[in-house]
């Protein structure tokens, strides 16, 4: 069906991933199909009649049969498997690699038990982002990192010229590139039971942001309990020799429930939960604090610092910074990239960074950077959408509630203006989505809950952070991943 909001959808995400990678990657986005690299699953993809576009140097899925709406909703229905091989997996080694990396990012790695991980960014001398990016301390000499597709060769560059640097002065770190794997992301609450099928290895007891090394369908995999959608799921680093039989046993153990799904489903999936696009909602003049990250900092670099930009960063945390990233809901055209925020004066306030329209709440949402001050949930504002001018609201950032834990009182998580509240959305039968189906336990208090569900425990490592600090990277889940 081409009419209309569906149609509009999948334009605007494709003309959002374009921007994207032009801004991470500063090269021509458009490449010539010889130039475009494919993952070794490009023809188990057109054979299951994936569309393929180019996207960060590569030839990839934006949708398959199923329109992008349709894919989205069955995601939180049921699940969804993407192709994300064309992110860029690596390790560290070495007994320093942990000192290493606490100079170029924001986290407590240090802090990190042995088969846990967070989000970090990598940042630069001014607090910029370089990147944001998925560590797991394997070991405490082993740190498996994903980076995002469109800033490979950037975050490459950066971390060997300091790693050089490092090691001439006597540290001992090495890395290894894993371009001999691919990567897969099983996401949905079918995520667990189907995968489960290809295991010996209990997953029941793999907790949200944990690491394993197991066979999945016979093959030696990595698997993290992880994603990009505000769903349970899994990313799994596998050979690329048995990637694609591996796809195709993930898809028949669901009997058709988990389906193939491409970027513009993956692209509105993360858009609903708050999730933010390298790129478009991070730029490497955009601090942590500013995105909205300041969980992602740990306790101790907050006091210690340590890391490129810190002086920026932890004087923005004093004092607080210029601008922020918030979410919005609105009527009218939907917000798109570069439209221009306005107060009730028609006083230029902010830019929208991501927008469209939610195939699960059925309305536009939108994510923008606005002058502090007008951040606050509930304040009113216009957007200028081409030549016409739509009235929209200040709203939570994240609209879709993420089923990999529990909601904090503090935390604004679940978006929605008017007369409905938080309560209203669990409860009124015109909002019954997947993700709003059923009631989730009471939130955290101030110490971390030891019930909470299925998927979640207290680690020594969240015990030896803030608990703030340790559930808020849960409840933000992996962001940004491109």
């Amino acid at each position: 069906m081409r009419g209309g909001g569906l149609w509009q959808l999948g334009q605007s995400i494709t003309r959002r991933l374009a921007r994207a990678d032009k801004k991470a990657v500063g090269r021509r986005y458009f490449a010539s199909e010889a130039e475009q690299k494919k993952t070794v699953l490009y023809d188990f993809h057109v054979a299951n009649g994936g569309k393929m576009v180019p996207f960060a140097g590569w030839s990839m899925p934006i949708q398959y049969k199923d329109s992008i709406m349709e894919s989205t909703v069955n995601c939180r229905q049921n699940g969804s498997l993407f192709d994300v091989s064309h992110m860029c997996g690596f390790s560290l080694k070495g007994k320093d690699c942990v000192p290493f990396l606490e100079k170029l990012v924001i986290a407590d790695v240090a802090a990190l038990a042995p088969g846990t991980g967070t989000l970090t960014v990598f940042t630069n001398e001014k607090g910029g982002a370089i990147d944001d990016s998925v560590i797991t301390k394997v070991t405490d000499d082993h740190i498996y990192i994903v980076v995002n597709a469109g800033c490979r060769d950037k975050d490459l560059a950066h971390i060997e010229e300091h790693m050089k640097s490092f090691k001439a002065k006597g540290g001992d770190v090495s890395w290894n590139i894993h371009d001999e794997r691919s990567l897969l992301a099983l996401q949905g609450p079918l995520a667990a039971p189907v995968l489960q099928h290809l295991t010996k290895e209990d997953l029941s007891k793999v907790y949200f942001g944990e690491f394993r090394i197991t066979d999945i369908n016979g093959a030696r995999c990595f698997i993290t309990r992880t994603g990009y959608t505000g769903e349970d799921g899994f990313e799994i680093s596998v050979p690329s020799e048995n990637a694609v039989d591996l796809a195709k046993a993930i898809l028949e153990k669901s009997e058709g429930k988990v389906r193939l799904t491409g970027l513009g489903a993956r692209d509105s999936l993360r858009l609903e939960a708050g999730l933010c696009l390298y790129g478009n909602d991070m730029e490497q003049h955009t601090t942590p604090v500013e995105a909205g990250l300041n969980w992602a900092i740990g306790k101790r670099r907050k006091a210690e610092g340590g890391f490129l930009g810190a002086e920026v960063i932890l004087k923005q945390l004093a004092e607080g910074p210029k601008v922020r990233l918030v979410g919005f809901s609105s009527t009218g055209p939907p917000p798109r990239s570069h439209s221009e925020i306005q107060d009730e004066n028609g006083t230029t306030i902010g830019e929208i960074t991501s927008g469209g329209f939610s195939p699960c709440l059925k309305k536009n949402i939108a994510m923008g950077y606005v002058k502090s001050g007008f951040h606050k949930t509930g304040t009113k504002a216009k957007i200028l959408v081409v030549v016409l001018v739509w009235w929209l609201l200040s709203s939570k950032k994240s609209c879709v509630r993420p089923r990999y834990v529990p909601i904090h009182e503090d935390l604004h998580w679940i978006a929605e203006i008017g007369p409905r509240n938080t309560e209203d959305l669990l409860t009124d039968t015109h909002l019954q989505l997947p993700c709003f189906a059923q009631k989730q336990p009471r939130p955290w208090k101030d110490e971390m809950a030891d019930s909470v569900g299925p998927y979640y425990k207290k680690s020594k490592a969240q015990s030896a952070c803030p608990p703030r600090c340790s559930y808020m990277s849960l409840i933000s889940g992996y962001c940004s991943r491109s």
